[in-house]
């Protein structure tokens, strides 16, 4: 068979260990003679999994006691109204950096006012807006680290006036990350974390339940209220309704295998700057291509590039050529355009390197 190289933007490819180990699961779980899929979420052994998972979310982030970590359903995309929903009085401010951080705002615009301290939506969101100042009058200020589409990243945890709320659906666990200058962060699972299903919500205990300014859904509804899942008296942490065990526990596997294998967040970076720079490097050498970020602003996650001008006729042949070496889902989404490699945490520096020379025997096929 021949090798197949996994570049997709998400779901993303997951750590061989982590799929191995769920296989089995699926068939006996915890030695119940019980399918994973089959199993009650109430028994020892899930009840187990679950604080398992949350205490490795804790051991890599360095999360504190008065943070809590929920699994929730609906993808990052159900939290863009839930995070409104639950901090939003009077007013918000956002960061538009992207597709996903413009439909976030859009989501808040129906709890109150939302403020758009800066946009890059002038230059297709090719890069980082710098020098926006923040309305200290507003109830939080939320940023997408991670632009998935266009290949930007915001990589240092900001210091804010007001209260920081990150959705990191794809950057999550690449880079150690200073929790305590959030008061929320969230995404969904699917890129560095396990499969799609399950959102992480890691969230500080005291900004919950202080909605009381707003007339509309006040109080909350019993889901969306964030209280509701973090209700650890009632053994209900992430479990008030059935959980999405199987991604959950793909979860625990590819969490295990970040702490155990690789060693942690930070030499997870290590790996994963290494991997990034080896394919800007060859973006940036290749006369073929050129990058379409700002160098600056550029993911470590996300890679974009086109063809370089004048080779433009060349890139449905590019594509071709790739996919003949194994090369699977480089192609750019339809509003950049061109090409897109995803280095995601289990994304292998084989694949990198495979690209690269992929990319270089192509060039000398068009010298």
């Amino acid at each position: 068979m021949k090798t197949a190289y996994n570049f997709n933007a998400g779901p993303c490819v997951l750590p061989k260990e982590a799929v191995e180990s769920t296989i089995n699961a699926i068939r006996d779980f915890d030695n119940t003679g019980i399918g994973l899929m089959e199993i009650s979420h109430r028994t020892p052994g899930w009840e187990r999994t679950m604080a398992e998972t949350r205490q490795l979310w804790r051991d890599l982030l360095n999360i504190p006691d008065n943070y809590e970590v929920l699994f929730l359903g609906g993808g990052a995309s159900t939290q863009f109204f839930t995070v409104a929903a639950n901090l939003l009085n009077k007013k918000a401010a956002y960061l538009q950096t992207g597709v996903w951080a413009k439909k976030a705002a859009k989501e808040a615009k129906l709890f109150g006012e939302v403020a758009i301290v800066a946009s890059s939506e002038d230059k297709t969101y090719s890069y980082i807006p710098k020098g926006y100042t923040i309305p200290t009058d507003a109830d939080y200020f939320h940023i997408t680290t991670n632009n998935t589409i266009y290949g930007t990243e915001i990589k240092y945890d900001m210091d804010c006036p007001i209260m920081l709320v990150a959705d990191m659906s794809s950057d999550i666990m690449s880079r150690p990350v200073d929790v305590t200058k959030y008061g929320l962060i969230y995404g969904g699972a699917q890129k560095n974390v396990g499969p799609a299903g399950v959102t992480f919500v890691i969230v500080r205990k005291d900004i919950l339940g202080k909605i009381t300014d707003r007339q509309y859904m006040n109080p909350l509804p019993t889901m969306v209220d964030y209280r509701t899942h973090a209700a650890e008296e009632a053994k209900n942490i992430s479990m008030f309704n059935t959980p999405p065990v199987l991604p959950i526990f793909v979860m625990h596997e590819t969490l295990k295998w970040l702490k155990d294998t690789v060693g942690g967040v930070a030499e997870m970076n290590k790996i994963n700057v290494k991997k990034s720079n080896l394919l800007y490097d060859e973006i940036d050498r290749n006369s073929l291509f050129v990058g379409t970020a700002a160098k600056e602003d550029r993911s470590i996650m996300n890679h974009c590039w086109v063809m370089a001008e004048g080779r433009e006729a060349l890139q449905d042949e590019f594509m071709a050529f790739a996919k003949e070496r194994g090369m699977v889902g480089i192609k750019g989404h339809r509003s950049v355009g061109g090409f897109r490699a995803s280095l995601y945490n289990a994304c292998p520096i084989e694949a990198v390197e495979a690209l690269v020379q992929c990319m270089q025997d192509f060039e000398k096929a068009h010298k």
